[in-house]
């Protein structure tokens, strides 16, 4: 005999559910992350493929040894640990030891997010963690830049032999290194084609590759409802703006605003890195002043600072400063009224 349904089903709330989980956001960023993959491995060879393998091993190995333990599924099944890695394979220069980016891995997923409490907790974006840990400790590996396209040195087809370096003893340079189109503008006031810039085809990190391929997977994360188009978009407004206000001062010696917004990892740390959902900001006019506030920065840092590129110093300051933002622009809650409407 077969039961008939129930003509009313009672439920506790919420009753309206979003189909959005965090296994598959993250799953979104990945599939949106492999073409930028692809087309660093086009550029700079199979390096790319083993930078970011080596990396993902290391934050994969950690979350597994330090996430959380006990019944039900493990720290694995959400995916960011997987994503960590992917984040800071791209953004570490492709003649880079496999074992330092390795090292990386661990510290980003061990001090970025396992230390802080696990995926929720951390206050920083893991692999920018990860990165700033690498480039303190290595500074002359991290700054180090193969030209594209130049694989010579380890005898096997789109590799080199700098990522094969024995961990902690001093390797040969092999093949041909250049400096990144912001070393170029900083210490030798020279500009670069911005067709080049568009395509990629520049000495720098696996991913400031295509500008194109990283801005057409940015609309598909937005459309997707991956992270929250706000942030992106303040990013790259307040360079463009700020840049071009310098550009029209003095143009012989800032910078043009498309140079600013297509140099360096600006697109990739604005579509992907900046929009972390932990350590940005909820609310909507929080989600501005956190993507103003790097864009200032990001400015600030190549025009008078030391350093030529500040977009990962910029994340990490204002993730830092996201309590704050939240604690004065705080969501309202559902149901209630704003402040001064009774």
């Amino acid at each position: 005999m077969t039961q008939r349904p129930p003509r009313l089903l009672v439920h506790t709330s919420p009753f309206i559910r979003q189909g959005a989980t965090t296994p598959g956001i993250m799953r979104d960023v990945l599939v949106a992350l492999v073409p930028v993959l692809a087309i660093a491995t086009w550029i700079f060879g199979l390096s790319a493929l083993l930078m970011v393998a080596a990396a993902s091993a290391g934050a994969v190995a950690t979350e597994r040894w330090l996430g959380r333990r006990g019944p039900g599924p493990t720290s694995l099944a959400d995916n960011s640990a997987l994503l960590t890695g992917v984040l800071l394979g791209l953004v570490l220069p492709p003649g880079l030891p496999l074992w330092m980016a390795f090292l990386g891995g661990v510290v980003g997923v061990g001090l970025g997010k396992v230390a802080w409490g696990g995926l929720g907790n951390n206050l920083f974006n893991p692999a920018l963690v990860g990165r700033a840990f690498l480039q303190a400790a290595f500074p002359t590996a991290l700054t180090t830049w193969p030209l594209p396209g130049d694989l010579m040195g380890s005898g096997l087809p789109g590799l080199r032999a700098s990522n094969f370096a024995i961990p902690f003893l001093q390797g040969e340079v092999d093949g041909l290194t250049g400096a990144t189109p912001l070393n170029l503008m900083q210490f030798a006031h020279q500009g670069t084609p911005w067709q080049d810039l568009l395509r990629g085809n520049v000495a720098g990190s696996l991913g400031e590759t295509s500008a194109v391929v990283i801005l057409l997977a940015g609309v598909w994360l937005a459309l997707r409802r991956a992270f929250d188009w706000r942030i992106p978009v303040s990013i790259l407004s307040t360079v463009a703006v700020f840049s071009g206000v310098l550009y029209a001062i003095d143009p012989e010696r800032y910078p043009s605003p498309l140079f600013m917004l297509l140099s360096g990892g600006l697109l990739f740390g604005a579509v992907f890195m900046a929009t972390d959902p932990v350590s940005s900001p909820l609310a909507p006019r929080g989600a501005w002043i956190f993507g103003v506030g790097i864009g200032v920065l990001v400015v600030l840092i190549r025009v008078w600072a030391g350093l030529p590129e500040g977009v990962m110093y910029a994340i990490l300051l204002m993730n830092a400063a996201t309590p704050l933002i939240e604690k004065i622009e705080r969501p309202r809650a559902y149901g209630h009224a704003a402040k001064g409407r009774a």
